[in-house]
Parts: structure tokens; C-alpha cells; sequence
């Protein structure tokens, strides 16, 4: 809407392929938060603090790529191109704008997991209170 081109299925592969890379970027700096709280016995809230700093700089460079890569297709003029626009402008400023959201929005909802996992966890403890086998002692 933001360039008054069309959504054709070319455009619906660059959404597919932005999924992919928005999925990949989580996947990394979940996998580094939860390593360093079992190796490093880091709180959620400080590994995923520790991950979204250590892993922005590769997050970055291949959200950059792809986008350098895809500005070609953007800008390109010729036979064909009303073809493969759509999908240059979806990955440029899909990427653009998925960055931004997975930066902000990874750190936000593992941490909200985090605290739902732990409230599941208390739920199935068992209180001190709770009924116990019949021993000799108790009968």
C-alpha cells in the first residue's frame, strides 16, 4: 500500500521468505538466552538482555544482506519487472520493518513465556499441605 503496488503471489513468496528469516532471527537469540541460563545460571530476564546484545550484530548482518540483496529487485525497470517489484519492495521493507519488531517483540514474549512457565510449574506442585498416602502413622 505504502508503494501503490500491487500483492500478487510474487509478493506473498517475499512474505514467506520474511517469516523465514523473522523465525530465524528469534530462533537465535532465544537459543543463546536459554544456553546462558542453564550454562551460566543467568536469570530469563538478564540471558535474554545478555542474547539480544550478543546477537544483534549477526542478526543485523544477515537482515542487511537480504536486504541489499532484494534493492536490486526493488528499483530494477525493464522486461519483466512489474514482476519481480513486488517482491524486491516486500523484502526490502518487510525486512526493514520485521527487524525492528523482532528486536523489541523476541525479548518480550520469552520473557512473558518465561513467567506463564513458572506459574504452570507452581500449579502442578504439589502444596505441603496436601493429602498424603494413609502411613501407620496417620491411620
Amino acid at each position: 500500500m505504502a508503494t501503490g503496488t500491487e500483492f500478487s503471489i510474487i509478493a506473498l513468496i517475499g512474505v514467506l521468505l520474511l517469516i523465514g528469516i523473522v523465525k530465524k532471527n528469534a530462533i537465535i537469540m532465544i537459543d543463546f538466552a536459554i544456553a546462558a541460563e542453564r550454562e551460566l545460571g543467568l536469570a530469563p530476564r538478564e540471558a535474554i538482555h545478555r542474547a539480544c546484545r550478543l546477537r544483534v550484530r549477526p542478526i543485523l548482518m544477515t537482515t542487511t544482506a537480504a536486504m541489499l540483496g532484494a534493492v536490486p529487485l526493488a528499483i530494477g525497470t525493464g522486461n519483466g519487472a512489474e514482476l519481480r517489484q513486488p517482491l524486491g519492495i516486500t523484502i526490502v521493507g518487510g525486512l526493514a520493518l520485521s527487524q525492528l519488531l523482532t528486536l523489541y517483540t523476541t525479548p518480550v514474549v520469552y520473557l512473558y513465556l518465561d513467567r506463564l512457565a513458572a506459574r504452570v510449574r507452581r500449579l502442578r506442585r504439589p502444596s505441603s499441605g496436601a493429602m498424603r498416602p494413609p502411613t501407620s502413622e496417620n491411620v
